[in-house]
């Protein structure tokens, strides 16, 4: 399944919502400071106007927050959230009105989704453990976008085989497929349906909604996603600033979005791997794969997870054949281990020995399974703690491929 980063323009738009959704970083080309002072007062008249009866949002976001959810940090949207009324996946109606008085996360997820998806299912659960307290004051609420898949049977099995079966304040909310699509139409997310595949492709918008039932920023749930810890953070802590300042206790994570890494951040052009390597045929540095993207896996044979791991790697990289680079680094396996494991599981790309997990400790990897991926210039494009899926790797690289500027 492919997943659109982009909402589509084929329909009306009030003003300020289609004011929003330029992304931040096209403004300055688009129409310079002296523009987006003019557009940030726009925005604001337009929030006065239709915030009359309650006091408006004031954000704070910063500059890393607003890279990794791609909201606007130079203005507030506050314009009314189209309204709904949905079933969940315990059968339970629920309708916008139902969450009054609470910050909602809105996305549109697909209930047949292994990929990206999955991710969101991750950032929810990270985000929801961040929140602490502010628990009970937000909802995360995901409106089913697979009109071919609408029963509250589909949405709860998606549910519960993503570990958020317990979380109480999660929705994956579902209804008619006309009511479904006349939703997603309403909050301008393209959706676009395979008959003969009975598969989707829908957009990755997430809405953040006060508590007052306003649209207060719109973000995109994309590739930086994979960076479940920053984003989860992130995600958690603008919808806990959209609350009363009585309501909202201290966000948990990262203590500053971007600023635990150093030289491996997302961004940056870390120094290439330098090691032995567990297959003496094979390169033994990244900097013989740059040109491509490159995957580097770091794993270890006391790793439960990577038992199921490294043969989901070793299909996307059958898979990705020669346009993307899979590597693992086997970490802190002074014993040489390693390589009995891998040929064991069958993972026949390349793989590098960290015997004394000095590699690990430079890109500051925080646990394993963990997944670095770096652009064909070297620098680093996604940090992904825990186990990932073939499927997600193959979307996630094919994605970045894609949209790569030319000649890059």
């Amino acid at each position: 399944m492919t997943l659109h980063n982009e909402p589509k323009r084929d329909h009306p738009d009030p003003p300020a919502r289609e004011t929003l959704r330029l992304r931040v970083g096209w403004l300055p080309l688009l129409i310079g400071v002296a523009g987006l002072a003019v557009i940030a007062m726009i925005a604001f008249a337009l929030h006065a106007s239709s915030t009359t009866d309650s006091a408006p949002v004031n954000l704070v976001i910063s500059n890393q927050m607003s890279d990794i959810l791609e909201v606007n940090p130079l203005m507030t949207l506050g314009t009314p959230a189209p309204a709904f009324t949905l079933t969940d996946q315990r059968g339970a109606t629920e309708a916008l009105s139902s969450f009054a008085g609470k910050s909602v996360v809105l996305t549109f997820g697909d209930d047949k989704c292994t990929d990206l998806c999955t991710l969101l299912a991750e950032d929810v659960l990270a985000a929801d453990r961040d929140l602490g307290a502010n628990q009970n004051h937000i909802q995360f609420v995901s409106v089913n976008a697979n009109t071919f898949y609408p029963s509250v049977a589909a949405t709860k099995a998606w549910t519960d085989s993503h570990g958020l079966g317990h979380t109480a304040n999660w929705h994956f909310l579902t209804g008619s497929p006309k009511g479904l699509t006349a939703l997603a139409k309403k909050y301008g997310v393209e959706v676009d349906l395979d008959s003969k595949t009975r598969t989707i492709d829908h957009g990755t918008e997430v809405f953040f909604i006060s508590p007052t039932g306003d649209e207060e920023q719109i973000g995109d749930f994309g590739t930086q996603s994979a960076n479940t810890a920053e984003f989860s953070h992130s995600m958690a802590q603008l919808a806990t600033e959209m609350l009363p300042a009585g309501q909202q206790d201290k966000v948990g994570g990262p203590s500053g979005t971007g600023s635990v890494l150093t030289d491996s951040a997302i961004g940056s052009t870390p120094p290439p791997i330098e090691l032995p390597s567990l297959d003496t045929r094979i390169p033994s540095t990244t900097s013989a794969y740059r040109g491509k993207y490159v995957a580097i896996n770091f794993w270890s044979p006391v790793c439960s997870i990577c038992v199921h791991e490294l043969p989901a790697v070793q299909r996307a990289a059958e898979s990705l054949g020669g346009s993307a680079t899979v590597i693992g680094v086997d970490v802190s396996d002074p014993g040489g281990a390693g390589k009995a494991f891998a040929a064991k599981l069958g993972a026949a790309y390349p793989m590098l020995s960290d015997a004394k997990g000095s590699v690990a400790a430079q890109y500051e990897i925080p646990g394993l399974p963990f997944t670095v991926i770096l652009d064909p210039k070297g620098k680093v494009v996604v940090r992904h703690p825990g186990e990932m899926t073939a499927e997600q790797l193959e979307y996630i690289l094919n994605t970045l491929k894609t949209e790569a500027p030319a000649g890059s």
